[in-house]
């Protein structure tokens, strides 16, 4: 009978130091913008920016519209969503069309500049997702959003008017 209320003593010692262990990756902080509709698709939705123990930088993006196989590429450009020929700041995991989602940890921009969550609220940036990444349908965009200090400026003529990218 000892070894048996041993052995329920131990498991529970270990399910509380594994519970304990359980500790988020994220410190909590996350900014989310809306994104919108850029073109004739009705494809909208949200990026959220999440701040990671190690300094690093999750940005999740959400999508509603979009089905299929196909990858959309998703792009952080400098600038706010009017900036024509606005260059890439960050190529971004291309969008899954069959999940609506794309995920990706974000250290560096492609500069090599080092990006933060606390350095976000003054990058001036927009994110835009692609219908492709070749062809007429590059300059497509489907859903498109300001981020950072372009979120929080004004725009006294009301939307945005969305401008095609930088082509490389």
């Amino acid at each position: 009978m000892k070894t048996i209320g041993g052995i329920v003593t131990f498991l529970c010692l270990v399910s509380a130091c594994s519970s304990n262990e359980n500790v988020s990756e994220f410190t909590g902080k996350q900014t989310t913008y809306a994104l919108q509709k850029a073109s004739q698709y009705d494809v909208s939705g949200t990026v959220a920016f999440k701040e990671k123990r190690d300094g690093s930088l999750v940005v999740v993006v959400d999508l509603t519209g979009v089905s299929g196989n196909t990858k959309y590429p998703v792009h952080l450009h400098l600038g706010n969503l009017s900036t024509p020929g606005a260059s890439v700041a960050a190529l971004l995991t291309p969008l899954a069309g069959q999940t609506g989602k794309s995920e990706t940890t974000l250290t560096k921009l492609a500069d090599e500049t080092a990006i933060s969550y606390s350095d976000l609220a003054n990058l001036e940036a927009c994110i835009k997702i692609h219908l492709s990444d070749v062809g007429p349908e590059k300059d497509i965009v489907l859903a498109a959003g300001n981020i950072g200090a372009s979120a929080t400026k004004s725009n006294a003529g009301g939307r945005f008017g969305i401008a095609t990218c930088q082509s490389n």
